[in-house]
């Protein structure tokens, strides 16, 4: 039986969450892209808590006029702002299931310019 397109995706989601972890020195940098939208968080996996978050729906980001692989460069930009700013400079990258390519890419390329290590 063929799998669907996001059970591809949670399958290797799984495997990808199973050898990392985000802790309160080194979060996890959890990103998710819907059509049309992107979304990055920086997660404490050991207290369970959102620590910084960032998307292009905030209105900084919305308003600026591009394509999307731009977009998701000023959202990675935008979250190692706001971890530098909380004192996080190291992070653990978790694409959660989706290629690194295109628009992913461009976010932790992003992130990477912004001061984030990982």
């Amino acid at each position: 039986m063929a799998l669907t397109k996001l059970e591809k995706r949670n399958r290797i989601k799984v495997r990808i969450r199973s050898k990392i972890s985000g802790s309160a020195e080194s979060p996890r940098l959890s990103v998710y892209k819907s059509n049309k939208e992107i979304y990055a968080q920086l997660v404490d996996d050991k207290s369970g808590k959102t620590l910084v978050s960032a998307s292009s729906r905030e209105k900084d980001i919305a308003s600026v006029k591009g394509t999307k692989t731009e977009i998701s460069s000023l959202v990675g930009k935008k979250i190692a702002e706001k971890a530098i700013a909380a004192g996080i400079e190291s992070v653990v990258f978790d694409r959660n299931g989706f290629v690194y390519h295109g628009r992913i890419k461009s976010l932790a390329d992003g992130a990477r310019e912004g001061g984030l290590k990982f």
